[in-house]
């Protein structure tokens, strides 16, 4: 399936706060940390949209991926893709690509159990540190 990337703005906050509660909503419930103006709240406090960029899938936005600058290297955040275009080979080769731009030191977090895990450790990610609800996985 073909892929771009194009550059966020101000106006994708809204879709991406209601695309990130839909695809997080199942390990938040699992979790029991589900709230749903919270999960909408933290991505509105944190958006940057210079950092973000939209995944586009048959003229269709379709996904996000921020890549945020550290003085010790990269975090990628916000990387949330629709859950009925996951499985296809979309969001590895969105994530490769990404990490593709990055020298030094990548990191993220993850939800505990979350299936998204294996793709970050796929790519050569590996246990930084962890707590009852997250995960932090470094690169490099």
């Amino acid at each position: 399936m073909t892929w771009t990337l194009r550059p966020s703005t101000p106006a994708d906050a809204g879709w991406i706060a209601e695309l990130r509660a839909e695809v997080m909503r199942p390990d938040l419930e699992r979790l029991d940390r589900f709230d749903p103006l919270r999960v909408r709240e933290r991505f509105l406090s944190a958006f940057a949209p210079a950092a973000t960029r939209i995944i586009v899938v048959g003229g269709r936005d379709v996904g996000s991926i921020a890549l945020r600058g550290a003085a010790d290297g990269w975090w990628i955040e916000h990387f949330y893709l629709r859950p009925d275009l996951q499985g296809r080979g979309i969001g590895s080769a969105v994530f490769a690509a990404v990490l593709g731009e990055c020298e030094g030191p990548v990191r993220l977090n993850v939800l505990q159990g979350s299936p998204a895990r294996r793709l970050y450790e796929r790519h050569g990610f590996r246990l930084e540190t962890e707590d009852p609800v997250d995960v932090f996985l470094v690169r490099g």
